[in-house]
């Protein structure tokens, strides 16, 4: 693990809390989903069966932390459609997005659905979401989530991310590409261990590819959320620079009453644009939850 993350050292900051919050399992945090129930119902109900409840985000009431439920997809209130177990920093993708009621929005890689069925409880189920996996293997968990938690503004496609067809425009798109994975890793007990994504020196490549593919379909005047749950910055700054220096693309900022740390403008002899200042990198010792990186991109008018 150490000889994996020291590289970091330079740009996370308090790098040893960082790596001992490694050592922490993650808690179970949960959504409450308004498009089945609501908030004050499911929390009465989750609190009768004992359960302990913490807001894991004071802006909005259906981000919680459950500390003592260790299976939330057993809970009767989970095959409702009720709760949905999703990461804290997942969810903070969507609000950042924050799509419009009667919008349109282009999630890029859509599977497993959490962020899809956020996006559509945001939006009230109206509008159209185009959830597009491609991998059958993939388009099915997705498929029965979007089901079960009440999802009816959707339709599923099975493009290449990359190659999404350009006859259309959206307001809002979802890049939440394929990436090395490194901000779900924690060394909870001696088994762990962080496994190299195979092909991992190629993800910037397709990365990139997704991303100017998401800005051509995207209307002047809408938002683009780029998002990975990795630290590595050839994956995320480098990433955007990339588009930024390809198109017109401007970075907008992140305004979050959380602890978060600012993108960075250089790594390891790269320099990526000073925008991505404006950008947003969430690690597990400021946020107790997935490590995770987004920027959000403006298309102007």
């Amino acid at each position: 693990m150490h000889s994996l993350f020291d590289s970091y050292d330079d740009f996370i900051p308090d790098f040893e809390e960082f790596r001992q919050s490694l050592v922490r399992p993650i808690p179970t945090h949960l959504r409450i989903n308004t498009l089945k129930a609501g908030v004050d119902k499911v929390r009465k109900l989750l609190l009768s069966q004992g359960f302990e409840l913490v807001p894991s985000f004071s802006s909005d009431p259906t981000l919680l932390i459950a500390p003592t439920m260790s299976t939330p997809g057993n809970l009767l209130e989970y095959f409702l459609g009720y709760i949905h177990p999703q990461a804290l920093t997942s969810c903070l993708a969507s609000l950042v997005l924050h799509p419009e009621p009667d919008s349109y929005l282009l999630d890029m890689c859509a599977a497993p659905g959490g962020k899809t069925s956020h996006m559509a409880q945001i939006m009230k189920n109206t509008g159209l979401i185009v959830a597009n996996e491609l991998y059958p293997s993939r388009q099915v968990p997705l498929g029965h989530t979007l089901s079960r938690l009440g999802v009816t503004n959707c339709v599923l496609t099975a493009y290449q991310a990359q190659q999404f067809p350009l006859r259309t425009r959206f307001d809002h798109v979802l890049a939440d590409v394929p990436c090395s994975g490194e901000g779900i890793f924690r060394n909870v007990n001696s088994g762990s261990q962080y496994k190299e994504t195979r092909g991992k020196a190629l993800l910037p490549e397709l990365q990139k590819k997704i991303l100017l593919r998401g800005y051509a379909v995207l209307k002047r005047g809408g938002t683009l959320l780029y998002s990975t749950c990795t630290y590595n910055p050839e994956e995320n700054e480098g990433v955007v620079s990339y588009l930024l220096r390809n198109s017109d693309a401007k970075i907008l900022p992140i305004e979050l009453d959380l602890p978060i740390e600012p993108g960075i403008d250089r790594w390891r002899g790269n320099k990526y644009e000073p925008e991505l200042r404006e950008a947003a990198r969430f690690y597990p010792h400021r946020i107790d939850s997935v490590g995770f990186f987004m920027a959000r991109i403006g298309k102007p008018r």
